[in-house]
């Protein structure tokens, strides 16, 4: 006995060392930044070179780090809708994920997505660099739920070759579109967003406060039904039923406003600033060096813009975090909005990239003054867990109005009666 236990116990103490060196060389390999991972983004239809180059950019930076796009929608309601459906189920299929501007306060109210807070405290990330309406944005109970990716302002687009001077008021643009429709082989005088989806919400809210009027004012109170309200929903049907827009404009999102622009079938577009880049492409656009653009005309009272853009988020059930950040931090930060600037014609949400140079001539938008004081000033939509339940209703509402089934009037009341309801509960 006395023979053997030395050599039981030698036997011991090197499984031991054994265990102990493999142990300490996973916990090396795991932490280590070799260690290969692949995240998932997900994000809408992009019809530019930017998302691409975006992310070849950061796997360049960080050759540990995969991504793996997944391309959603380009409707937003059924992003939003497979997110939900998805975020709902604690999937991890997804690790990143863009946002329209409207979404962190729902997402972060459900527990779906990651608060950012640590991450930015850790990484001093300095967030007055941002529009502080983007920053709001992704704010909710005093925390931060996402990164402001790039921000939006709704313009007026126009054939250069056909008008000389764009309109100045919403009633100048009916006249001239219905004037000019039919020039340089152009089918209509104006297309915009009127589908039953949130571009539907954008564009009338853009026309209501055009003519002095709001849906919710600075103080939460519903004030939807006013004759300045009204008289905005009037001229957005006024010109949703005249003959110079398609008979299906009722069908129009972004995708179908940029294809008949660029295809050189109509004089007048609204549209976000990304539609700069690929109506000024060559290969891609037939009016390429024909494009003018200016703010949104006025109605009774001011030309009014609703503030759009993206966001980028976390699912909070993700398994690689730390990773998620990298990403989001490289997409949101300077680098990366110069990327999506120059190349995908995306407004930064970071000030100072506007007096950056090369920012300033991939577009003239983000050279022009005003531009940049619109997106300073945009109108914002609700923040509010309850926005889904409020877009849901503008867009039947004036669906309904648009299509001729209820007067103005009529929708106006409604929206009153049924945004309250969902308000007070």
């Amino acid at each position: 006995m006395m023979k053997i236990r030395p050599i039981r116990q030698g036997i011991l103490s090197g499984i031991m060392v054994s265990l102990l060196l493999v142990a300490g060389c996973s916990s090396d390999e795991s932490a280590g930044d070799s260690d290969e991972v692949t995240l998932v983004y997900a994000r809408g239809v992009d019809t530019t070179e930017g998302n691409a180059k975006l992310i070849e950019a950061f796997e360049e930076e960080h050759p540990n780090i995969n991504i793996k796009y997944r391309e959603m929608p380009s409707d937003s309601g059924q992003q939003h809708d497979q997110y939900v459906t998805t975020l709902s189920g604690r999937s991890a299929e997804i690790d990143v994920f863009d946002a329209d501007v409207v979404w962190p306060a729902e997402f972060a109210q459900a527990g779906y997505v990651m608060g950012l807070d640590r991450f930015i405290e850790e990484d001093n990330i300095d967030m007055g660099k941002y529009f502080e309406g983007t920053v709001d944005s992704v704010t909710f109970n005093g925390r931060t739920w996402a990164m402001p990716k790039f921000t939006d302002a709704g313009l007026l687009y126009y054939r250069s070759d056909i008008v000389d001077e764009p309109p100045e008021t919403w009633d100048e643009l009916s006249e001239m579109a219905g004037n000019l429709q039919g020039e340089a082989g152009t089918n209509f005088g104006y297309v915009m967003q009127a589908n039953q989806y949130e571009g539907i919400v954008v564009n009338a809210i853009e026309f209501i406060h055009a003519y002095g009027g709001a849906v919710i004012n600075d103080v939460g109170e519903v004030v939807v039904d006013s004759p300045e309200a009204i008289e905005g929903i009037r001229k957005m049907t006024e010109i949703a039923q005249s003959d110079y827009v398609p008979n299906n404009i009722l069908n129009f999102t972004e995708l179908e406003t940029e294809t008949a622009f660029i295809q050189g079938n109509t004089v007048f577009a609204r549209n976000w600033p990304y539609m700069q880049a690929s109506s000024a492409n060559e290969e891609k656009s037939d009016v390429a060096g024909d494009v003018g653009f200016s703010l949104l005309p006025k109605g009774d009272e001011q030309s009014a813009s609703t503030l759009g853009g993206w966001v980028t988020m976390i699912n909070k059930y993700t398994e690689h975090p730390e990773a998620a950040w990298e990403f989001v931090k490289f997409m949101t930060g300077k680098e990366g909005q110069k990327i999506s600037a120059t190349v995908g014609g995306t407004a930064p949400t970071i000030k100072s990239l506007y007096d950056d140079e090369a920012v300033k001539e991939a577009s003239p938008v983000f050279a022009n003054e005003a531009f940049v004081e619109t997106l300073q000033n945009a109108v914002p939509r609700p923040v509010t867990p309850n926005y889904p339940k409020i877009t849901d209703i503008i867009q039947i509402e004036i669906s309904k109005a648009l299509a001729g089934d209820v007067s103005p009037e009529q929708a106006a009341q409604n929206l009153q009666r049924e945004i309250e309801s969902v308000v007070n509960e």
